[in-house]
């Protein structure tokens, strides 16, 4: 995937170019819905399918105080896109100029970027611009190019949104985030240095710094993980591992079956299949070891 810093890139792009554009926070089946259409226009017309996305999070940029956690890090989102066959990605810095320019200012330049601009496939209730001033009928008003307002993707009766996953990963919503997701929901990160406890209980474990990221209740996990080309199953402990300490910083640490090796510095992704169990403070070193096993034997 060729990744694009800024608008000027897009000039040697062949065209037509086919923007998809949005946030793709999780990069959801009705981002997928949205991502599919411009790709289909580009390859009828022999040209190239974008997505366009921006960093930081607009809703970081205007929540400074407590910006919602995502459902997928800048990184992952370009593994998630990779996995739909995309192979440009335009990410454009959401700033206080970017915030302050019009609907209209921004259709202009996409436009003069684009050589030329085939298209804008954006989700149908789509607000864009300064006061969030644009819209799919504004884009229709400017003409010029091809617009496609993709309407919202639903699962059961509940229409899918980064915002409707968020609150089921929350709530330990599994099915839903799945659904949604079209794949069991997953977090990318760097393993970290830990207290090496697991280790000394016969159970290494990586420690995960997955700051930021929407993560489910506390508990312990089945999972599947990925780092590199290898992938493991094992066993994710979510909590504040109540045997060994009485703070409340949540750690993720998993445990890799039929792994050995270091992990350190390593990307991994972490993909919650099922909730095993609730975490609990045990009286013994002993008694946390014989339940971890039995944790283990339920995953295989």
């Amino acid at each position: 995937m060729e990744v694009l810093q800024d608008l000027g890139s897009l000039s040697a792009l062949r065209g037509p170019v086919y923007l998809a554009i949005g946030v793709f926070d999780g990069v959801h089946r009705g981002h997928q819905a949205l991502i599919g259409e411009a790709q289909a226009d580009a390859k009828k017309t022999g040209g190239t399918a974008v997505v366009m996305t921006f960093e930081p999070h607009p809703m970081m940029f205007f929540q400074r105080g407590e910006p919602p956690l995502r459902l997928s890090s800048p990184r992952h989102k370009e593994f998630l896109l990779g996995r739909q066959g995309v192979t440009h990605l335009a990410v454009l810095p959401f700033d206080a100029a970017r915030a302050g320019q019009t609907a209209e200012e921004f259709v202009e330049d996409l436009r003069a970027s684009c050589r030329p601009l085939g298209g804008i496939v954006v989700g149908a209730d789509w607000k864009f611009g300064k006061g969030r001033g644009g819209d799919v009928d504004l884009l229709h008003r400017m003409g010029g190019f091809e617009v496609d307002g993709i309407p919202s993707v639903t699962t059961g009766h509940e229409t899918i949104s980064s915002t409707a996953i968020r609150l089921a990963v929350a709530r330990g919503d599994l099915t839903f985030a799945e659904n949604a997701l079209g794949r069991p929901y997953s977090v990318l990160g760097t393993v970290v240095p830990g207290s090496r406890r697991g280790g000394g209980l016969g159970f290494p474990t990586a420690n995960l710094d997955a700051a930021g990221l929407q993560l489910p209740p506390d508990g312990v996990y089945s999972v599947r993980v990925r780092t590199g080309d290898d992938v493991f199953r094992g066993l994710a402990n979510l909590g504040v591992r109540p045997t060994f300490s009485s703070g409340d910083r949540r750690v993720l640490e998993v445990h890799l079956l039929d792994f050995d090796g270091d992990l350190y510095g390593r990307e991994m992704e972490v993909e919650f299949r099922e909730f095993l169990r609730g975490e609990r403070k045990f009286d013994s070193a002993d008694g946390l070891r014989a339940q971890i096993a039995r944790d283990i034997a339920s995953v295989r």
